[in-house]
C-alpha cells in the first residue's frame, strides 16, 4: 500500500511517501480501506517532535472508509461497514488497522468524505461548548482562528446555543467565512482584547476558545470577564510559557484549562455518543463542513506547509 512516513523529526519535508506492506488486523482490530484522511494540527506536532513518537511512523489520527477485514474477537463491526476514526494510528495511508472499539459507524446520510472532515474537529468543538464551558444563551464567547477547521464549527455551535460570538481572523476573506458560520463580530488579532471588552460593555467574555496558544494567550486572559474561562485547546503558534497562577487571581478569579479530545472520548460509549451527535448535525445540515483543500496522499508535505502557513480555511483532507 501507499503511505506517508516520518523517519526523522523536522519540517514538512520529512513526510516521505513510501510503499509499505499491507497491514493485517489482529485481535480486536479492523482493517479500513481509507477513502479520506483528515489533516489536523496535532499531526504537525508528531512530525516535528513536539509530541513524542517512535520513528519511523506513519502519522495521522483521522480517517474514514470501508472495513476490509476484521480480526479475531470483533463482533460489532463487519466487513463492508462504513466507519470513521479520530484516534487511530497510521491514517496517512491507503489502509489502516484500528482497534474496533475506536471506530464509529458512519450514517447513510453522511458521505464518507464528510465523515473524515467532521469527526475529530467536530467532536472537539462539541466538547468545548458542551463540557469545557457549557455555552448558555446570552454568553459572549471569543473564538480564535474563527475561519479554521475547529473555529468555524465553534462559531456555528456557539451561535446555535444562543451566544454572542466574537471571532478573530487574519484577513477579510477569512472574516467573511467566520461571519457565515455565525460569528456576530470579527476582529483582527492586534488589539483584540480591548475590542472584545468594548463589544461586551467592558465586562469581558465568558469564555475564550483558544487554539492558537503563545501569541494570543495574554490577550485571551485579558479578554475574560470575572470568573471567565480560558480553554486553551491548542498551540498553533507555539506552546505557552509557564504561567504564574496569581495571574488568574488578579484577573478576576479566572479559570485556565488545557483540555483535549482524548479525555472526552475515553470509552467506546462516550466516543460513539459524541460522534453520533456530530454526524446528526452534519446529516441535517445544521453543521456545514467546509473542506478547504484536498491533496493526494503523496502531497501530505504540501498540506502541512499550507496548514502551518495559515494559508487555509476549514478542513484539509488527504485522498489516498
Amino acid at each position: 500500500m501507499r503511505a506517508v512516513r516520518v523517519e526523522a523529526h523536522g519540517g514538512p519535508e520529512v513526510l516521505v511517501p513510501a510503499d509499505l506492506p499491507d497491514p493485517e488486523p489482529g485481535e480486536g482490530e479492523v482493517l479500513v480501506d481509507l477513502e479520506a484522511v483528515g489533516v489536523n494540527y496535532i499531526d504537525t506536532y508528531v512530525r516535528s517532535g513536539i509530541y513524542p513518537a517512535t520513528l519511523p511512523t506513519v502519522p495521522g489520527l483521522e480517517g474514514a472508509g470501508t472495513v476490509a477485514a476484521v480480526g479475531p474477537g470483533v463482533s460489532d463491526v463487519a466487513v463492508g461497514d462504513r466507519v470513521a476514526f479520530s484516534d487511530g494510528p497510521g491514517a496517512y495511508a491507503q489502509r489502516a488497522v484500528v482497534p474496533a472499539a475506536r471506530v464509529v459507524p458512519v450514517p447513510d446520510a453522511v458521505p464518507t468524505e464528510l465523515a473524515a472532515a467532521s469527526l475529530l474537529q467536530g467532536m472537539t468543538a462539541h466538547y468545548l461548548v458542551h463540557d469545557t464551558h457549557p455555552v448558555v444563551p446570552g454568553d459572549a464567547v471569543l473564538v480564535h482562528a474563527g475561519a479554521g477547521g475547529v473555529g468555524l464549527l465553534l462559531c456555528r455551535m456557539a451561535s446555535r446555543l444562543g451566544a454572542t460570538v466574537i471571532a478573530t481572523t487574519s484577513g477579510e476573506a477569512k472574516a467573511e467565512l467566520a461571519r457565515g458560520a455565525g460569528a456576530h463580530h470579527v476582529l483582527r488579532y492586534e488589539g483584540f482584547a480591548d475590542r472584545a471588552r468594548e463589544l461586551t460593555g467592558g465586562r469581558g467574555v465568558a469564555v475564550v476558545y483558544d487554539g492558537v496558544g503563545a501569541t494570543t494567550f495574554d490577550g485571551s486572559l485579558a479578554s475574560l470577564r470575572v470568573r471567565g474561562v480560558l480553554a486553551l485547546y491548542g498551540a498553533a503558534s507555539g506552546p505557552v510559557p509557564p504561567v504564574d497562577p496569581q495571574r488568574l487571581n488578579s484577573g478576576g478569579s479566572l479559570y485556565l484549562t488545557r483540555p483535549s479530545l482524548g479525555w472526552h472520548i475515553i470509552t467506546t460509549e462516550a466516543l460513539r455518543e459524541r460522534a453520533a451527535a456530530v454526524f446528526a448535525m452534519v446529516a441535517d445540515g445544521s453543521l456545514p463542513i467546509r473542506i478547504g483543500g484536498r491533496y493526494a496522499l503523496d502531497d501530505a508535505a504540501q498540506a502541512h506547509r499550507d496548514l502551518e502557513g495559515r494559508a487555509t480555511t476549514g478542513k484539509l483532507l488527504l485522498i489516498p
